[in-house]
C-alpha cells in the first residue's frame, strides 16, 4: 500500500472514531498520524515492516498496531466493524441534511434502513413521521433538504488547511485537479471541487464513488457527480473533454460572480490559452473572487521568503527545541527564523519570565554555532495587557532581535478599549509587528472590533508591520484586511506561528492569503534580508527611522 492509500485509511478511522463519539483525542491522533503519512517521502509500507515506524513523530504504539494490520492485510478491522455498524453512507447523508451522526444512526434503526438510498426510499414513501421525534417540521425541513442535495455546498465552511488535503488526496487520485474555494485558497472553504479531463468519462466518475473520501454519490450525470464525506462535505467532480478542460477549470474555480463575468467562456484545452482567447491577462486563482479590470500584480511567491519570523519552541507551547526548528527553516531554504515564544500573561500556557528570555538566548547562541551562516533571531510574542502595556519592560525587549506584540486575552473588548490598547503597544520603540491582528480563530470565534483604520495610521507612523498569520484557523489579517493594509501603506510579514516543526509549512497559507489581498513582495517584510530584518531597530525599509 503506498502512502497516501494508508493515510486515506487512518482518515476514514478517525472520522468513524468521531461518528462514535469515542474519546476525541485519539480520533485527532490519528488525524494527525495521517498527515505525517501524507507528507512522508519514504514507504510507510517498508517502516512498518522494518519496525521503525515509532521513529515519526506522532506515530504511537497503538497506531504502530493498526498501520502494521493494514500493511500485512490490507484492511485495519475496526475500521470496518465501524464502517458495517455505522453506515457512512448514511450518516454522510445524515450530516449533509444537519442531523448528528447519533441522530443518523437512531433514524436508520427506527426506519429499518442500512444505506443513504434505504433513507431516500423511506422519506419519498412518507415514512419519516413513524420515527419518534419527527413531527411535520422536521419531516418538511428532511424532505427540503433531500431535495436541495444536489447543492455541492458544505453546512459549515471547511479549513483550508482540511479543504486542501481533502480535494487534493481525490485530485491525485483521479490525476485531475484541485478546484473551487480551496484553489482560490478561501480561508473557510464552501465548494469543493475537482476537474479532470477525459474523453470517455464512465470509469473516473466510477472511480470517483470509489474512493475512500465519498461516501455516498447525492447527483450524478453524464459529466459530472457530486459526493458527500462521512463528515456531510460535499465535493463536485466535474470529467471535461480534453479540448475544454481549461473553460471548465476556470468555471470551476473561480466564484460564481467572477466567472459570469467572462462568460460566454471558448473553449480551449488549459486556463492560459482561455485568457488569450479573451483577450485578457493571466489571473491567479487566489484573485479569483470578483471582476476586475487590468493586469493583476506581480504577486509574492513562497519563494521569495528568506525567513519566519513567528514560531514556537518546548520553552513555552511548541513541540520541538530551538535547534530543531532552526535546522528545519535552514532546510527549507530560509537564512533566518525568529524564536517568539509566549510571556506570562497568555495564561493558558506557559510564559517567559524575564530570566527565562536571558537563558533561552543561551541556547540561541548556541544553535547558531551550529547552524551559522543561518541565523535563530532571539525574539519573542509579547502579550499586550489590556491597559496597552506590555507584558516585559523595556529593558528586556531591548535586548531581542524581533518583538511581536499580540492581544490573547480580553478580545470581546469593546472597540475604542480594543484601539487604545493596542495603539499604546505599538507606540512602545521596540515592537516589530502585531501578531495576529483581529484575534479571530474562524469558525469558532469572530474578529475583535479593533479598529484597523487608527491601527493603519499608527503602524505607518511607527514603523510597525502587521502579520498575516498562517495558522489555518487564524489566517489573520483575512485576504481583504492585507489588501486593506498594504493600500494604507503598512507592510505585512507573512509568520507561520509554527509550534512544531510540521507547522513551519504554514507558510504556504499564509503566502497564499496575503497573494489574495494582492501583496507583492515588496509589501512583505520578511522576503527581506537578515541584515534588512537586523536592521529594523533603527529604520524601517518602508518609512521613516522609528520613534523612541
Amino acid at each position: 500500500m503506498d502512502n497516501p492509500r494508508i493515510a486515506d485509511r487512518l482518515d476514514a478511522f478517525a472520522s468513524l472514531l468521531e461518528l462514535a463519539e469515542t474519546n476525541p483525542y485519539m480520533a485527532r491522533a490519528y488525524r494527525r498520524a495521517a498527515e505525517t503519512i501524507r507528507a512522508t517521502a519514504f514507504p510507510i509500507a517498508e517502516l512498518v515492516t522494518s519496525g521503525r515506524v515509532r521513529e515519526l513523530r506522532g506515530i504511537g504504539p497503538g497506531i504502530e498496531r493498526r498501520l502494521r494490520e493494514l500493511v500485512e492485510t490490507g484492511a485495519i478491522a475496526e475500521l470496518e466493524e465501524l464502517e458495517r455498524e455505522l453506515a457512512p453512507d448514511l450518516v454522510g447523508l445524515g450530516r449533509y441534511l444537519g442531523l448528528s451522526a447519533k441522530r443518523s444512526v437512531e433514524l436508520a434503526r427506527a426506519l429499518g434502513v442500512r444505506t443513504a438510498d434505504q433513507l431516500r426510499e423511506a422519506a419519498a414513501a412518507g415514512r419519516l413521521p413513524t420515527v419518534p421525534g419527527i413531527g411535520p417540521k422536521t419531516e418538511a425541513r428532511l424532505l427540503e433538504g433531500l431535495a436541495r442535495e444536489a447543492e455541492p455546498r458544505p453546512r459549515r465552511g471547511l479549513l483550508l488547511s482540511r479543504a486542501w488535503d481533502l480535494v487534493g488526496a481525490i485530485a491525485g487520485a483521479l490525476d485531475g485537479e484541485a478546484a473551487g474555494d480551496a484553489r482560490r485558497w478561501r480561508d473557510s472553504c464552501e465548494l469543493l471541487a475537482v476537474v479532470c479531463a477525459a474523453r470517455y468519462p464512465r470509469s473516473l466518475l466510477a472511480r470517483f464513488g470509489a474512493l475512500p473520501q465519498i461516501v455516498a454519490l447525492v447527483e450524478q450525470d453524464e459529466r459530472r457527480a457530486v459526493g458527500v464525506t462521512v463528515e456531510g462535505v460535499p465535493v463536485e467532480l466535474v470529467v471535461a473533454e480534453p479540448q475544454r478542460f481549461g473553460t471548465a477549470l476556470i468555471r470551476a474555480t473561480g466564484s460564481p460572480e467572477y466567472a459570469r463575468a467572462l462568460e460566454p467562456l471558448p473553449d480551449a484545452p488549459d486556463e492560459e490559452a482561455v485568457y488569450r482567447a479573451l483577450g485578457l491577462p493571466w489571473c491567479p486563482p487566489e484573485l479569483r473572487e470578483e471582476p476586475f479590470g487590468g493586469e493583476p500584480p506581480a504577486l509574492v511567491e513562497p519563494g521569495d521568503i528568506r525567513g519566519d519570523l513567528h514560531c514556537h519552541t518546548t520553552w513555552s507551547d511548541g513541540r520541538a527545541s530551538i535547534q530543531e526548528m532552526g535546522r528545519a527553516a535552514r532546510e527549507r531554504g530560509y537564512e533566518y527564523l525568529a524564536i517568539c515564544d509566549h510571556t506570562p500573561a497568555v495564561g493558558a500556557v506557559r510564559g517567559l519570565s524575564p530570566d527565562d528570555v536571558r537563558r533561552q538566548a543561551e541556547e540561541i547562541a548556541a544553535a547558531n554555532e551550529l547552524l551559522a551562516p543561518f541565523r535563530v533571531l532571539r525574539g519573542i510574542e509579547c502579550d499586550i495587557l489590556p491597559d496597552g502595556r506590555l507584558d516585559l519592560a523595556d529593558d528586556v525587549l531591548a535586548e531581542l532581535d524581533w518583538v511581536q506584540a499580540s492581544v490573547h486575552g480580553g478580545q470581546r473588548m469593546p472597540r475604542a478599549e480594543m484601539t487604545k490598547r493596542v495603539e499604546e503597544a505599538l507606540r512602545n520603540p521596540y515592537v516589530h509587528c502585531l501578531s495576529h491582528p483581529k484575534g479571530r480563530y474562524i469558525n469558532r470565534r469572530p474578529e475583535n472590533a479593533l479598529d484597523l483604520e487608527r491601527v493603519f495610521d499608527v503602524a505607518l507612523e511607527e514603523g510597525i508591520a502587521l502579520e498575516v498569520n498562517g495558522l489555518p484557523d487564524r489566517l489573520d489579517l483575512r485576504g481583504e484586511l492585507v489588501r486593506d493594509a498594504l493600500g494604507a501603506g503598512v507592510q505585512v510579514v507573512c509568520s507561520t506561528d509554527a509550534h512544531s516543526v510540521r507547522g513551519l509549512g504554514n507558510m504556504v497559507f499564509s503566502v497564499a492569503t496575503a497573494r489574495r489581498g494582492w501583496a507583492t513582495a515588496a509589501g512583505v517584510v520578511n522576503t527581506g534580508s537578515l541584515r534588512s530584518i537586523l536592521d529594523r531597530g533603527v529604520e524601517r525599509s518602508w518609512g521613516s527611522p522609528r520613534s523612541g
